[in-house]
C-alpha cells in the first residue's frame, strides 16, 4: 500500500467520498494519510465535489451559524446542522466576503481581520499580520479568491468596494463611479500575468441606478445588470471577448419590499441560478423557463452573512 499509483482503483474511490468521509479515512494508516494529503489528491477529490447534491448554504445571524443541504427539487433547505467557529469572534459578528471551492474568506468586523476558512474540515488560516496588512475596510475594499497556473489558492485584496469573480483564469471586479447615472466599468485580473486591463459595461441605459452582477456559469462570465429607480429592468448578459452580448431580458418589474430583494449568489451545475433574500430565504431560476417572477432587483445585500458553497477537503494554509 506504500508504493499505492494515483491512478488504482482504491485512489477512484477515495476522491469520490464526501469530504467529511475523506477526513475520517486519513486515520486509517499512514499511507492514506500521506495520499489524502497530497496535491494531486486535493485537486481531482475537489473537481469532483463540485456538484449540485454536494452544495450547502451556510448562513449566520446573531445567535447561531449554521449549514443546511439545498434540495433542489423544491428550492427548500434540508436539516441544518450548528456550526461553531474555530476562531475568537464576538457575537457572530463575521461576514463573508469571498468563496472559492469550498474555501470562505471572512472578515472579523470587530477588528477587521480577513481569515480564509473551510467550514467542511473547520481549519482556518489568518491573513492579516501583526504590521497591519491584510486588514479589511468594507464599503472600500475588495476580495477575489482564484487559483493560479500552479494551482496555488490566492486572496487579491484591493482598497477598492467590489466583488471578485473568478472565471476562466481571471478575477473580475464591477466598478461604479457612483450609484446613480455614473460610469460603470469591469475591472479585469488575469491571474497568470498578474496583470490588469479595464473592459466596458454592457450597453445598459444610464438613467437611473446600474448595477451589475457577475456570475460564473460553467466558466463562461455572465452578467446580470438591474437598471431603473422605481422601476428595475434586468437584462442578462455573456462575455465574447472585451464585449457584452445580450442573452435575454425580462419584463420591467415593479416596486416590490425592501425585505424582499436579493442578490444571485451562486450558479447550479444542474441548470438553474441560486437567488438567496435578505432572510435567507433560497430561490431559483430556471434559465430554460426564465420564471423571472421569482427574481427581484438587487439590493445592498451581498451575502455576507451567508454563502452557498460545495464541501471540500481543500487547506486554507495557502
Amino acid at each position: 500500500m506504500a508504493d499505492l499509483p494515483t491512478h488504482t482503483i482504491v485512489f477512484e474511490i477515495l476522491t469520490r467520498l464526501p469530504a467529511k468521509d475523506v477526513g475520517r479515512s486519513k486515520s486509517v494508516c499512514k499511507q492514506w494519510y500521506a495520499l489524502l494529503s497530497t496535491q494531486d489528491f486535493v485537486k481531482i477529490h475537489c473537481s469532483r465535489s463540485v456538484v449540485s447534491s454536494n452544495q450547502r448554504v451556510l448562513l449566520i445571524d446573531d445567535l447561531t451559524c449554521y449549514v443546511r443541504p439545498i434540495i433542489s427539487n423544491n428550492n427548500d433547505y434540508g436539516p441544518s446542522s450548528t456550526v461553531t467557529f474555530p476562531f475568537h469572534h464576538q457575537n457572530n459578528d463575521v461576514s463573508i466576503l469571498s468563496h472559492l471551492n469550498g474555501l470562505l474568506c471572512v472578515c472579523l468586523n470587530h477588528t477587521y481581520e480577513l481569515l480564509l476558512w473551510n467550514p467542511t474540515t473547520t481549519a482556518f488560516k489568518r491573513l492579516s499580520t501583526p504590521d497591519s496588512h491584510g486588514f479589511y475596510i468594507n464599503n472600500l475594499d475588495a476580495i477575489g479568491l482564484y487559483v493560479d497556473a500552479d494551482d496555488d489558492y490566492k486572496v487579491l485584496h484591493i482598497k477598492r468596494r467590489s466583488a471578485g469573480t473568478f472565471c476562466g483564469g481571471t478575477l473580475y471586479f464591477t466598478v461604479c463611479e457612483c450609484w446613480i447615472g455614473g460610469t460603470n466599468v469591469v475591472i479585469c485580473f488575469d491571474v497568470n500575468s498578474e496583470q490588469f486591463k479595464e473592459i466596458s459595461f454592457p450597453p445598459v441605459p444610464s438613467n437611473g441606478m446600474v448595477q451589475g452582477v457577475l456570475v460564473n456559469v460553467k466558466n463562461v462570465l455572465h452578467m446580470f445588470a438591474s437598471t431603473g429607480m422605481f422601476e428595475m429592468t434586468i437584462d442578462l448578459w455573456t462575455l465574447q471577448g472585451d464585449y457584452w452580448i445580450k442573452v435575454l431580458s425580462c419584463p420591467p418589474i415593479p416596486p416590490i419590499s425592501l425585505s424582499l430583494w436579493c442578490d444571485i449568489t451562486h450558479y447550479v451545475t444542474n441548470g438553474n441560478w441560486f437567488v438567496m433574500t435578505k432572510l435567507g430565504k433560497l430561490f431559483t431560476i430556471e434559465m430554460d423557463m426564465k420564471p423571472f417572477e421569482c427574481f427581484y432587483p438587487v439590493s445592498w445585500f451581498r451575502g455576507f452573512k451567508g454563502a452557498v458553497f460545495v464541501q471540500t477537503i481543500v487547506s486554507p494554509s495557502i
